[in-house]
């Protein structure tokens, strides 16, 4: 006789809730006066009143849903401009609009990689990568996080063949905050012609003359073949993109990437309010060199109190913990305190690199900075 699915269910949830690491939705009311240091709203961008009003706007003037899939009848005129907007915030010429950044990295990377194709992939990219490349029948290598001598090595050894490889990384990493050299990539590509992709979800808003990312910061665009962002962090929307430097490329993904055909698609209002996010953003100007000294300045702080933080500039700071149980607890010390983080752990991350994960936001105080360093003080132990 077969067992009922929730017999076979139960165990792994119970070996979960036993490692401490069993997960579990909260609901967290947004009008609690606290400080919100574990969602990626970098530039409190999310209620902003320009944004608001732009969501009203297209809510009136196109409904609440996009009613389809982008090739039926979902793919409207708020799309169309945030797209145009995107590609000129870029410098790119084609691109696409998806629902969610998972969805657009998996589509891309199951369905352009195929069988006989590599793919070298920095070895901590977001699951959302590694899920696409083990779906397209590539082989996948991975070299050492943002190590590019062991990248050209791996180059060297496998470029021949006349296979397609693809290089894969993100700018800033969304669990460690720290960044390749994206210049010496750059290079790399020149001598080796692989088809580079680069996701600047968490560099978004943050880095770049215009606000664009990483890579407008190191001025390697023109090097760059495929470009992934999201709508829902720094531009406090919903949703993501690709872009991508020739035409074929997006035009093979409209017609083979299940993700993009099927899906009933980002709401008009998701789109409008993107746009309008760009807006601001490259109205910031200055506040860029002023946040990234931020995070230089609240990294210094938490290094002299003798925690093993990494030197920066991003937005992400990452406090090691050795174990699960004491990551949980030091959030849960923090949250009482009135100050929201996030506490990561396995299977997110490996095993043994637990940590609180802390997202900056460009209108922190000093004494919001003075107020966090107290309390990582009080709360964790080194």
């Amino acid at each position: 006789m077969k067992l009922p699915l929730r017999h076979r269910l139960t165990e792994p949830l119970l070996d979960r809730r036993d490692e401490g690491l069993k997960r579990s939705l909260r609901v967290l009311d947004p009008n609690n006066e606290v400080l919100n240091l574990a969602n990626n709203d970098y530039l409190d961008l999310a209620r902003h009143p320009r944004l608001i009003a732009a969501a009203k706007k297209a809510v009136d003037q196109y409904g609440c849903s996009s009613s389809a899939s982008p090739l039926i009848t979902g793919y409207g005129p708020a799309h169309q401009r945030l797209l145009e907007t995107l590609k000129k915030w870029h410098e790119f010429d084609h691109g696409l609009i998806w629902n969610s950044g998972y969805v657009a990295n998996q589509a891309m990377l199951r369905t352009l990689p195929c069988k006989g194709d590599l793919v070298l992939a920095d070895r901590l990219i977001h699951i959302s990568m590694i899920s696409g490349i083990l779906s397209s029948g590539a082989r996948l290598m991975r070299y050492r996080h943002c190590d590019i001598s062991h990248l050209e090595e791996l180059l060297e050894k496998n470029s021949t063949g006349g296979r397609v490889v693809f290089v894969v990384t993100e700018s800033v990493f969304s669990m460690d905050g720290d960044y390749p050299d994206l210049e010496k990539m750059a290079a790399l590509k020149e001598r080796h012609g692989f088809f580079w992709i680069v996701d600047e979800a968490h560099a978004l808003g943050w880095y770049g003359e215009k606000g664009s990312g990483l890579v407008e910061h190191f001025n390697v665009e023109r090097h760059v073949d495929a470009l992934v962002g999201t709508l829902g962090k720094a531009l406090g929307s919903m949703g993501a993109y690709t872009l991508f430097r020739e035409e074929t490329v997006a035009d093979y993904l409209v017609n083979f990437a299940d993700e993009f055909i099927y899906s009933t698609y980002l709401s008009p209002s998701n789109a409008a309010v993107a746009e309008e996010a760009i807006s601001c953003i490259q109205e910031f100007g200055q506040i860029r060199e002023e946040i990234c000294l931020l995070s230089l300045t609240f990294r210094k702080h938490l290094v002299e109190l003798g925690f093993g933080v990494s030197l920066g500039d991003s937005p992400i700071v990452t406090i090691p913990m050795d174990e699960p149980g004491a990551a949980m607890e030091a959030a849960r010390a923090l949250e009482e305190r009135g100050i929201l983080v996030g506490s990561v752990r396995p299977p997110t991350v490996p095993e043994g690199t637990s940590r609180l994960r802390l997202s900056l936001k460009a209108n922190l105080s000093e004494s919001d900075v003075a107020r966090v360093i107290e309390s990582l003080g009080e709360v964790v132990k080194v």
